[in-house]
């Protein structure tokens, strides 16, 4: 009888369920459901890629790419407010339409975009006029900033229908003291637009290409003009 009792217990230790910590069950409650969901938030580098192109890497360059030009159409909008001098005012939009020039054609285009134009002049005096486009490589394509890009071509092609809107005004008003300096804002204006829309299109030569070519050019014009002295 003794012995039937044993055995009757160890059946029911047997058909008890085992007890099992909290922790383990919790844990294996979170590797069931997470078992089979896949999660796709992109690439890392589809974000960063992202980043790069919304941030503005060059902000110095891009805050007077439009503060000369956006100040010049200011003062001449305004400039009767602040001063009755027709020479003072004159002079101070003329100041600002050749910063905006200036910086322009030598600093924002280079920094923002990959383009310059520019003249050069040989050693028989002649001038020329060269385009020339940054060279497109995928590193370059990479980390080319759209924001950037997109705020120079706005105040590159903006501005200067402004100043055409002006030039109309200025002659059907009859101002015709302020017509000059229309004309002078709208040619400088109008002349970066240009060389950009040039180096944009045909500009395909690199800058260091460009270069090369012009010391190759140079080296074999003396080349060829020694034998001739020796003659």
């Amino acid at each position: 009888a003794v012995q039937q009792r044993q055995r009757r217990r160890r059946r029911r230790r047997r058909r008890r369920p085992r007890s099992r910590c909290p922790a383990t069950v919790m844990r294996q409650a979170l590797v069931d459901d997470t078992e089979d969901v896949s999660l796709d938030f992109g690439t890392e580098e589809e974000e960063e890629l992202a980043l790069r192109k919304n941030r503005i890497r060059h902000p110095l360059a891009t805050f007077f790419h439009l503060f000369f030009r956006v100040s010049a159409i200011i003062a001449y909008l305004f400039c009767d407010w602040f001063s009755r001098s027709f020479v003072a005012c004159f002079v101070t939009i003329l100041i600002l339409l050749s910063c905006d020039f200036w910086s322009v054609k030598n600093v924002t285009g280079r920094l923002l975009v990959g383009l310059r134009w520019w003249n050069q002049i040989d050693e028989d005096g002649k001038s020329h006029w060269l385009f020339e486009a940054r060279k497109t490589t995928a590193k370059n394509r990479a980390i080319s900033i759209e924001a950037e890009a997109q705020i120079f071509w706005l105040g590159l092609i903006v501005c200067p229908l402004i100043w055409t809107v002006f030039l109309f005004s200025t002659l059907f008003s009859l101002k015709l003291k302020w017509l000059a300096l229309v004309i002078a804002g709208l040619s400088l204006q109008a002349a970066n637009l240009y060389g950009y829309i040039r180096c944009k299109l045909g500009g395909s030569k690199s800058i260091t290409r460009a270069a090369s070519t012009y010391l190759g050019q140079q080296l074999f014009q003396r080349v060829s003009v020694r034998p001739s002295i020796n003659n």
